[in-house]
């Protein structure tokens, strides 16, 4: 006799074991039509699953994020089953769900063609319609083997050879077709519906590792209705509009070159823009009582040993060998060195909380195929900065970080701001009871600033918990970018301490924070949040000048040069091109005021101002423009 305690607290009573088709009919007639997985004490499960003893139960439909995802991983399913129909001979490998969509991987001689995307997609279509049955059943592991062995998907055998012996093997079926899966899983096709599309096709190495053989990896997108399909489809079309790679080549801001892949070559204008922002971030910090320190980018091995990171992050770290057979290893994060600052000099509780930042070059290796522009480099600029303070200032210094994050983002555009809490991972330094200590902190001061916030169960830093700040971009996109971790871990391994009042020491807490993250990855959050057109402030290049002709050069000189003067970052194109070619070119790099200069404006000393999108021209008295634009040459907060 199973009682059911629903999410609500509600409790219903059964005779004897119950589905969940079972339990959602006696809620209501709605609910079973809706109704995909549910979940029992917290494990997802299919709808068929039979609960025999007292349970928590809740049942999910598409509107919930655990229902989007399983119509995911069914599609993955199908389009699986539909490359085997249309391609016999064709192996599966592995079909995971991410965001927003899904992929599988296949070994398949032939690359597949959007032709075949489009046959692809037909066949998934039909397989929805056909309503095929689901249904798990479970296999001894060895019988398995044998099995995928003998139909010729030797990937699947050495994916289920990998799982310990003796365990039973999950295997679900769509109809015939089967695979290995953990589930939960639709109970037919016909309810995954045909609101998927499938967008691209990409190498993959099997098992991620480049010594393996290439694989096609065909990737998907699926969703509860049309009208999300939709607005996901034009989302992407607007992201290829705005991909900061084609918007910096336009704009002439960076390249990348094979001889120091993940590296930016910053070109003058990318440059200056890099530079804006770290000026503008050194004002915020200066008036926030942050003091800028700078270390080396090469510490030995026995300092990252101290510290902890050679142990986390040692196969992702640049090393060197000396003549002396010292290992030196090139920084992959800027904490210990601030650390030793830190430990130069006595230091007492009056001095605390000490905020020490740093806009400091890291370096990590990261796989050449998960590079991507400015969003996923080798070596990047950190706006690191770390915060010593006593057990007792950690809420308020968290809450002066959280706010000093939150009114930097809205400067730049960004007032949708999401807050996501970790807590302790497996692979950690620091016993138990200082992670309860730090964790209690942290959460205490998110919960002081009375936003909203999620948590992320052991998705922590090895030392320490931590906010995480993800903004959402213009078309709605989510970027996590700021950090902010409590750790008290590292300055005890790394020997720092401070006299308290009683003239003991002790260890002080370290506030790791980070506003940006990497400078490189925030810029190509920028460029494709404003799609180019950054605010005037931020713009590399806020005017060009332009004469109508030779005539007015001297003229058009003399209005670059009183720009410059007010801190306006001008050029006066004196190319010997027709003035629509200079529009066409200086509107493509995204410049946002062209200054025309003929003979009307050298007469009045005003300037014919062309904006950037508008066709519309605005003459004005030159001082009068001086006054307006050196006025919105500011960042908004300061």
């Amino acid at each position: 006799m199973p009682n059911i305690t629903l999410p609500d607290g509600k409790q219903l009573s059964f005779s004897e074991s119950v589905t969940g088709f079972q339990l959602a009919e006696k809620i209501s007639k709605s609910l079973s039509k809706q109704a995909l997985i549910i979940s029992v004490d917290g494990q997802l499960k299919d709808l068929d699953f039979k609960i025999e003893k007292d349970s928590k139960v809740k049942i999910f439909t598409s509107k919930d994020k655990e229902g989007l995802e399983t119509i995911r991983h069914d599609t993955a399913h199908i389009l699986a089953m539909a490359v085997q129909e249309l391609f016999p001979g064709t192996q599966v490998t592995i079909g995971p769900v991410i965001e927003d969509g899904f992929y599988y991987d296949f070994a398949r001689k032939e690359p597949f063609t959007q032709e075949d995307l489009e046959k692809i997609e037909n066949k998934m279509k039909d397989i929805v319609d056909r309503n095929e049955k689901t249904y798990r059943e479970v296999w001894k592991r060895n019988d398995a083997i044998k099995h995928f062995k003998n139909n010729g998907e030797h990937y699947k055998a050495e994916i289920i050879n990998s799982i310990p012996e003796g365990e039973e093997v999950s295997i679900y079926f769509h109809g015939k077709w089967h695979d290995l899966c953990r589930g939960p899983h639709l109970s037919s096709t016909g309810k995954i519906g045909k609101y998927f599309k499938l967008t691209k096709v990409s190498g993959a190495y099997w098992r991620g590792d480049s010594n393996n053989e290439m694989l096609q990896r065909v990737y998907g997108t699926s969703w509860s209705t049309q009208k999300e399909l939709d607005e996901y489809l034009n989302r992407i079309e607007e992201a290829e509009k705005r991909d900061h790679r084609k918007l910096g080549k336009e704009m002439d801001l960076f390249h990348f070159r094979e001889e120091s892949p993940g590296s930016v070559f910053w070109h003058e204008k990318g440059w200056n823009l890099f530079q804006k922002l770290i000026s503008y971030m050194r004002t915020k910090q200066d008036h926030a009582g942050y003091k800028e320190i700078n270390t080396p980018e090469i510490l030995d091995r026995t300092l990252w040993e101290k510290s902890g990171h050679w142990e986390k992050f040692g196969a992702n770290m640049y090393t060197s060998t000396t003549p002396d057979e010292k290992v030196f290893a090139i920084k992959p994060m800027n904490c210990p060195g601030c650390v030793q600052v830190f430990n130069q000099g006595l230091k007492s509780y009056r001095d605390l909380p000490l905020k020490m930042s740093e806009f400091g070059k890291v370096h990590r290796y990261e796989p050449s195929g998960a590079l991507h522009g400015l969003l996923r480099v080798r070596a990047f600029t950190q706006d690191d900065a770390h915060i010593f303070c006593t057990e007792e200032q950690i809420t308020q210094e968290c809450l002066s970080v959280t706010n000093l994050i939150l009114e930097i983002y809205k400067d730049l555009g960004f007032e949708n701001v999401i807050l996501k809490y970790s807590d302790r991972p497996d692979l950690r330094v620091g016993d138990d009871a200082v992670w309860d200590k730090s964790e209690a902190a942290l959460l205490e001061a998110i919960k002081e600033t009375k936003l909203e916030y999620t948590i992320n169960k052991g998705e922590g830093a090895f030392y320490g918990p931590k906010i995480e700040f993800v903004l959402r971009d213009a078309i709605g996109r989510d970027w996590q970018c700021g950090t902010l971790q409590v750790d008290l871990n590292l300055p005890g391994r790394l020997g720092a301490t401070y006299v308290e009042k009683d003239g003991s020491k002790k260890i002080p807490v370290m506030l790791h924070r980070a506003l940006f993250g990497s400078l490189e990855r925030f810029i190509g959050i920028l460029i494709e949040n404003y799609s180019g057109k950054l605010p005037f402030w931020l713009t590399p290049l806020q005017v060009v000048v332009i004469p109508i002709s030779s005539d007015f050069d001297n003229y058009s000189k003399k209005v670059n040069q009183q720009l410059k003067k007010v801190g306006i970052s001008s050029e006066v194109d004196l190319k010997n091109h027709n003035l629509n070619y200079k529009i066409r070119e200086h509107s493509l790099s995204k410049v946002p005021l062209l200054l025309i200069c003929g003979k009307k404006e050298v007469d009045s000393n005003t300037v014919t101002i062309r904006r950037l999108d508008s066709n519309k021209q605005e003459n004005m008295d030159f001082n009068e423009f001086i006054k307006k634009y050196s006025a919105l040459n500011k960042a908004p907060s300061i």
